[in-house]
């Protein structure tokens, strides 16, 4: 089965040479997604909270590029600047997922692109 590369201008353009997502039979690969308003391609990052809604609000638009939202996600990653922010961050990422959560793995990164505090990835399945 050949992949599929998704693009949607609801969410920030690649900044580099990937592909906003990928898709591959059921599964749908997302990359990392910041915290850049689509629109304007402005930072959001004043506090965790704000970064953290705008990288959603991203991958949000990703998934409905297909016709998938946040109960289709079966696995996070999450990339922060600074764990001790992880309380406040995970109180947005909560938001997003309040019943059967995905798996998920959060890692200090010592820096992240454009200096932001939090980046997600994530990958969906069409029938979960």
């Amino acid at each position: 089965m050949p992949k599929r590369i998704i693009l949607t201008e609801n969410a920030p353009a690649p900044i580099g040479p990937y592909s906003q997502a990928v898709a591959l039979g059921d599964l749908l690969f997302l990359s990392g997604q910041i915290p850049l308003d689509p629109k304007t391609g402005a930072l959001v990052d004043g506090d965790i909270e704000s970064a953290t809604r705008q990288v959603f609000e991203n991958i949000r638009a990703v998934l409905a590029a297909e016709g998938l939202d946040f109960k289709n996600v079966v696995k996070t990653t999450v990339f922060m600047q600074d764990l001790g922010l992880f309380p406040r961050m995970n109180a947005v990422y909560a938001t997003y997922f309040p019943d059967n959560p995905p798996a998920r793995s959060t890692v200090q990164a010592a820096a992240l692109p454009k200096d932001v505090s939090v980046e997600v990835e994530v990958i969906a399945h069409r029938s979960a």
